[in-house]
């Protein structure tokens, strides 16, 4: 059927094994870069909206407040 070669023996079935190692390895980095960064804590966030001008100073204190309860 393949002539005396199995399918993986000619130069084709090598080349297929590296892309498909290279895929598997790119997909592995994607997935580990796009997970890999800590979450942003609440306290973050309710500080960059109180510096965009988003909350006012007594909407921070007492968002910050029912964080720490």
């Amino acid at each position: 059927m393949y002539g005396g070669y199995n399918m993986m023996s000619s130069y084709g079935g090598g080349l297929m094994m590296i892309v498909l190692l290279a895929v598997v390895f790119f997909l592995f980095y994607r997935l580990s870069r796009s997970g890999g960064g800590q979450a942003e804590s609440a306290l973050d966030t309710l500080k960059k909206r109180y510096a965009k001008g988003e909350i006012t100073k007594e909407d921070f204190e007492r968002m910050k407040q029912d964080l720490k309860d």
